[in-house]
């Protein structure tokens, strides 16, 4: 279950999370995991310098105040404790085909707990009723196992394998496409739960 954390908020909260906009002051938070060569090692950017870094976060605190928003990049943080444990995106990659993309990192702290298909579960809710999409899509580099393990238990289906999709570092990466289609009862304009 998700639902917004106060009313007029973009921020969402599921069971153990709570999904914010950046602030300025949390790039020291995402540098810690953004410079950690495992945390990136299957990503198309980092490790991050510290201004990389800041450079990310102040392009995301912008992006949150766009109206109508295209897209939700957002801090993943513990709601227990208010640590930031990663960051999570949806974005609206073609308004008329109603067409966007997702993507995450999290810290290595975080990894193997379930935050990350907690998070990606979350954030597909956002596309269809918040962007209004109609079709999400992810990918991943095929030897990251665990990326590929939260696509499917968010139920993102297996479209594809694509060879040498990637150059990561200087290294040539196949990816897998997943995605997944706004659901049927949201199409129809279903309140139904």
């Amino acid at each position: 279950m998700i639902h917004l954390a106060r009313p007029g908020s973009d921020a969402i909260r599921t069971a153990r999370l709570l999904l914010r906009d950046f602030r300025p002051g949390d790039w020291r938070a995402v540098q810690r995991y953004a410079s950690d060569p495992e945390v990136v090692r299957y990503l198309v950017w980092g490790p991050n310098t510290e201004d990389q870094t800041r450079a990310f976060v102040s392009r995301a605190v912008v992006q949150s105040r766009r109206r109508p928003r295209t897209q939700y990049e957002l801090a993943v943080t513990l709601a227990s404790t208010g640590d930031l444990i990663g960051a999570i995106a949806v974005r609206l990659e073609d308004r008329a085909h109603a067409i966007g993309s997702m993507g995450y990192a999290f810290s290595r702290d975080a990894w193997g707990q379930g935050f990350a298909t907690e998070a990606a579960r979350a954030m597909v809710a956002v596309g269809f009723a918040r962007l209004g999409l109609h079709r999400l899509w992810a990918m991943c580099v095929s030897e990251n196992a665990g990326s590929r393990r939260v696509l499917e238990k968010i139920g993102m289906q297996y479209e594809g394998h694509l060879h040498e999709n990637y150059l990561i570092r200087g290294v040539r990466y196949d990816s897998l496409l997943y995605a997944a289609l706004r659901p049927l009862e949201i199409r129809r304009g279903s309140t139904a739960k």
